[in-house]
């Protein structure tokens, strides 16, 4: 399923690779599309969103609601 998170914080390509491993731990199937101009995560997974947000926010990025 496609799900879309509003992330912010993310600032330079390392933030962009952090986010995409964070979200591949949790799922290594993932497939990750980031717009880090419009803070966009699109995340194809079968995971949970509370998981794959849950992933995120690890990582030391806010994600909104």
């Amino acid at each position: 399923m496609n799900q879309t998170f509003t992330v912010t914080g993310m600032t330079c390509g390392h933030c962009e690779k952090a986010v995409t491993r964070a979200i591949q731990e949790a799922d290594p199937q993932a497939q990750v599309t980031i717009d880090r101009s419009a803070n966009k995560v699109d995340v194809e997974s079968t995971q949970p969103r509370e998981t794959l947000a849950r992933a995120i926010a690890e990582e030391g990025y806010a994600v909104a609601a």
